[in-house]
């Protein structure tokens, strides 16, 4: 599925806490810490997005999949976990 795809699959998504959805939204934004010089992001902006985690609301999914997509397409981010949390978020759009 294209990122364009993705973007408008995830306006229609429904958060609640029966889906993936949700968990894998927050392990993304978990792992922002470890990861954001190699994605360039400021310390404000990792903050904005570490602050998500605990009021995730239904517009901010298009914001953590454009995050999702950039960690699985960053060639400076090693860590298996990080891309796996990424992988994950980005499965759990394609199959809502």
């Amino acid at each position: 599925m294209k990122d364009e795809e993705l973007m408008k699959k995830c306006e229609s998504c429904e958060l609640n806490e029966d889906n993936d959805l949700i968990s894998n939204c927050k392990a993304v934004l978990s792992d922002i810490d470890e990861c954001k010089s190699e994605l360039g992001l400021s310390d404000e902006e990792a903050d904005t997005y570490l602050k998500m985690v605990e009021n995730l609301k239904p517009q901010d999914v298009s914001k953590v999949l454009e995050l999702a997509l950039k960690i699985r397409e960053s060639g400076n981010i090693k860590n298996p976990e990080i891309k796996n949390d990424a992988s994950r978020l980005i499965r759990a759009i394609e199959m809502s």
